[in-house]
């Protein structure tokens, strides 16, 4: 009867136990393999104003700093920040400009982008009275270092997408050459330039190297039309460039006119800020364009965050801030896909300089020395030395170009400042 009642209570026990176990678990629930939620963060929203020369029609510029604007706002969403966008079209760079960035400023934008290069002294004009807000003046190049905090200068490295293009070019040339559709003499690249500035010069300067290192007899003529965005003009320009005996049209404008014309004229073509293959599938050859994006990403966050962000910015296709347009297959050279990814790995990796100075020559010399900065506003470069290591290094002391040299090969028809 002991053992029977020893037994018993032993059993007791143990079952206790148990009990005292499972009522323990329970008071944590076992969430082994269950979602827990949790609260997202609110999602931060960013003013932005952005002030356009021109607006999306013009299938160029404009058109694509609204490209890189939605993708910009796609890629923050992604970050949590929301962008609410006030876009001012159709502005002219003259006291309108100053008008549309006080407006904007009153409207409570957090940061302001100007998208032409003459937009900047009237931004400037406004800055002072609005410390909070941050001032973007693109493409060029007063804003980086005038003392203040809130002002600020971006471009890309261009040239790199001009010089890629030019050989596209070259190579188109050449291939006429060979066919004997024309003599080596004729292969006469007519170019579109908007002003005399070092921003197109440096441009069509990188574009003419790129086209004579596969094309050794290529030359250019070049027609400033004194706008940036004047598609009557541009495709004037284009056609009388034509009508002098040019067989390869490009441009540094706004507008796709020169590439319609072009067609119309039985030349090739290459384009600036946007594909124009739809607009002459028979003549455009490809196109190079600023991705915008990255740096509208990257300036906006920093606002969101509260944070300092780079008073001048500048990349290239080192981080896809330059970009080739699709290569109309249907009417390149043969071999110019294949040629384009052997100058793209060697600019990449700093084996070719756009302007290596062994490759042209000014009044039959090598170019030894060049400053780059202007320093007392007169146009004129006066401080740094560009030429080192044998080439002449655009972009490298400021982000807007400062190659402003005239060299052979390219001749100048008129000029426009």
């Amino acid at each position: 009867m002991k053992k029977f009642l020893a037994l018993l209570l032993s059993l007791v026990m143990v079952l206790s136990l148990a009990a005292c176990g499972g009522d323990k678990g329970s008071d944590t629930p076992d969430t082994t393999g269950e979602p827990t939620e949790t609260e997202e963060p609110a999602a931060k929203t960013v003013k932005v104003g952005l002030i356009c020369i021109g607006d999306e029609n013009d299938q160029g510029y404009t058109y694509n700093f609204i490209r890189g604007k939605e993708a910009a706002t796609t890629a923050l969403a992604a970050k949590g920040i929301n962008v609410e966008w006030v876009v001012k079209y159709n502005i002219k760079e003259d006291s309108g400009c100053a008008d549309a960035n006080i407006e904007l400023a009153e409207e409570g934008c957090q940061l302001i982008i100007n998208n032409s290069y003459g937009f900047e002294p009237f931004m400037l004009q406004v800055v002072d009275d609005y410390p909070d807000i941050q001032f973007i003046a693109c493409t060029n190049q007063g804003s980086w270092n005038d003392g203040r905090d809130n002002t600020h200068n971006a471009f890309a490295n261009i040239y790199e997408g001009r010089y890629l293009a030019g050989v596209v070019a070259g190579m188109k040339m050449q291939e006429m050459i060979d066919k004997g559709e024309i003599a080596a003499d004729e292969a006469v690249i007519g170019y579109v330039g908007a002003f005399s500035f070092a921003e197109v010069v440096s441009g069509f300067t990188a574009y003419y190297l790129g086209a004579r290192s596969v094309c050794p007899s290529a030359t250019m003529k070049v027609n400033f039309v004194g706008s940036w965005s004047d598609a009557t003009a541009e495709g004037n320009a284009a056609s009388s460039l034509a009508d002098d005996g040019c067989v390869m049209i490009s441009q540094h404008s706004d507008n796709t006119t020169p590439a319609t014309t072009a067609q119309s004229k039985g030349v090739f073509h290459t384009g600036y800020n946007n594909d124009m293959i739809s607009v002459a599938p028979e003549a455009s050859l490809i196109g190079t364009r600023i991705d915008w994006s990255y740096y509208f990403e990257y300036a906006i966050e920093a606002v969101a965050k509260g944070e300092a962000f780079d008073q001048d910015w500048c990349h290239g296709m080192d981080m896809g801030a330059v970009v080739l347009t699709e290569l109309n297959e249907d009417i390149a050279a043969p071999g110019t896909a294949e040629k384009l990814a052997e100058v793209e790995k060697a600019l990449a990796d700093g084996s070719l300089q756009v302007f290596d100075t062994s490759t042209f020559t000014i009044g039959g010399e090598e170019l030894k020395n060049a400053f780059a900065l202007d320093t007392d506003g007169d146009f004129a470069p006066d401080a740094e030395e560009a030429v080192f290591d044998g080439a002449f290094h655009e972009s490298y002391f400021q982000s807007a170009p400062y190659f402003t040299l005239q060299i052979d090969g390219i001749e100048w028809l008129n000029s426009a400042y």
